[in-house]
C-alpha cells in the first residue's frame, strides 16, 4: 500500500527510487521484494505512449486541498524587460485559499533560491503538507528533495505534458500574464519586481475570486484556521 501511495505522488519514479524512499521511512525490505511488488501492482511506466491505443496510462490519484497550507502549487514564468533582457518569475499559490504566496522575479533561478523562498514563506505561515510542481531542474533536483524530506513535505510531480495536473498554478499564471505582464513595460529588474509584487498584493487583498464566493483570497484565508502550525 505504501509503495502505491509513493508511486502516485511521484509518477516518474521507478522502483529503485521508490525503494530509497521506503528505506528513508524505516521499511526494512530489500530491492528484490520492492521490484516484485512494484511489478505485481502494475506500477511500471513506459517512456513512450503508444499511438492510437490506451495500453499505457499514467498512475492517477492525488490529495485534495481541503485546508489552508494543505497543498501549495509552484511554477516558473518567463518575461522580458523593455530592452529584450529575459527574466523569470517564481510563482507559488495556496491551492485552497488561492493566495499568491510569492511572485519572485530574477534574471535566473537556482535550486537553493527556490528553497530560500520556501523557507521565507514557511516562517510566516507554516509549512505545507504537499507542493505540486512540474519536472523542471529547479524542482526535480536533490536540494529541493532534501528540503522536502527534512520538513516532511510531499513533492507532487505533474506528469510530463500534462499542465492540467497543476491547474491552480496554471490558472494563476494566466491571470498574472493577462493582468500584469502583458500590460506592463518593465524598465529594469527593480521596476519588474515592484510592479509584479504590487499586482500580487492587489490580487490577494482586492481582487474578488469567483471560486471563493467573490471573496478575496486574503479575506477567505482569514476565516480559516491554519492546517499546520509554524515550526
Amino acid at each position: 500500500m505504501r509503495i502505491k501511495e509513493l508511486a502516485e505522488a511521484r509518477v516518474r519514479y521507478g522502483y529503485r527510487r521508490l525503494h530509497v524512499l521506503l528505506q528513508r521511512e524505516g521499511w526494512h525490505v530489500n530491492h528484490k521484494r520492492t521490484y516484485r511488488l512494484y511489478s505485481e501492482e502494475g506500477l511500471s511506466i513506459r517512456t513512450r505512449n503508444p499511438r492510437r491505443r490506451r495500453a499505457c496510462r499514467y498512475r492517477s490519484g492525488r490529495s485534495e486541498a481541503d485546508a489552508l497550507n494543505d497543498v501549495w502549487a509552484m511554477d516558473f514564468m518567463s518575461d522580458k524587460l523593455f530592452d529584450g533582457r529575459p527574466f523569470r518569475i517564481l510563482t507559488i499559490v495556496d491551492c485552497h485559499t488561492r493566495e499568491a504566496l510569492a511572485t519572485v522575479a530574477r534574471t535566473n533561478f537556482r535550486a537553493y533560491q527556490v528553497v530560500e523562498e520556501l523557507d521565507r514563506i514557511a516562517r510566516s505561515r507554516g509549512k505545507p503538507r504537499s507542493i505540486r510542481v512540474d519536472n523542471g531542474p529547479e524542482f526535480a533536483g536533490r536540494l529541493l528533495d532534501q528540503w522536502a524530506y527534512l520538513n516532511k513535505v510531499e513533492l507532487d510531480f505533474s506528469r510530463p505534458g500534462k499542465p492540467t495536473d497543476n491547474a491552480f498554478i496554471e490558472a494563476f499564471n494566466s491571470r498574472l500574464r493577462q493582468e500584469c505582464l502583458n500590460t506592463s513595460w518593465f524598465l529594469s529588474m527593480a521596476d519588474a519586481r515592484h510592479r509584479i509584487n504590487d499586482w500580487r498584493i492587489d490580487y490577494n487583498e482586492e481582487r474578488p475570486h469567483s471560486a471563493l464566493g467573490n471573496l478575496t483570497p486574503s479575506a477567505f484565508a482569514a476565516q480559516l484556521k491554519p492546517a499546520r502550525k509554524v515550526a
